[in-house]
């Protein structure tokens, strides 16, 4: 069993500043894609925490995609993820949770999940990842996870900063680490 983080997926969001800012052709081919490019790599024993705006405009043909992914689902709401919406995440048996935001903690690393960057940590200090609070985030729809890095200890899990796909826990602790370790920290 693995851990997985993506966000904003934006099914059925048929605006072409979503979906050819992703390389596609239409809404059909990047809400095809991003199912396709999750079922590649994780499994349905496999947790994806999805951080925010999983639809905007059709609900059931989105909810048709959202039941297509593979994995236990854990939901953290998005400013895209209304009442109505949330309501019908929580009738789906293909998600286990759903919530504002929340903590998820390994044995060395702790992590806050929510579809907002938020400042949780400073890595300035000299001390290790493990010794802080690392915000994983999605929202603002970069190309690049560690767009917020000067900030804080921020890194983006949207879509849009892994070619589609969904991004494991452990890809993004290396990667976290390796920043660390080039600017002297870790």
């Amino acid at each position: 069993m693995a851990v997985y983080l993506t966000a904003d997926w934006h099914f059925c969001h048929d605006r072409p500043f979503i979906w050819k800012a992703r390389g596609c052709a239409d809404i059909e081919e990047m809400n095809r894609r991003i199912v396709e490019r999750a079922r590649e790599i994780v499994t349905d024993e496999d947790d994806l925490y999805v951080l925010g705006d999983l639809m905007l405009r059709d609900n059931m043909e989105a909810m048709r995609l959202v039941e297509a992914m593979p994995g236990r689902l854990h939901v953290i709401r998005g400013n895209h993820d209304t009442d109505q919406r949330i309501e019908l995440y929580r009738k789906s048996e293909k998600i286990a949770e759903v919530c504002d935001a929340k903590w998820l903690r390994t044995p060395h690393h702790v992590f806050f999940l929510s579809h907002y960057p938020c400042l949780t940590a400073n890595y300035d200090d000299g001390s290790r990842m493990s010794q802080h609070v690392v915000s994983l985030a999605g929202h603002v729809h970069t190309t690049d996870p560690f767009s917020d890095w000067d900030k804080g200890m921020i890194y983006h899990v949207e879509v849009d900063a892994h070619d589609l796909y969904p991004v494991s826990l452990d890809e993004i602790i290396r990667q976290c680490r390796e920043k660390l370790s080039c600017s002297g920290k870790e």
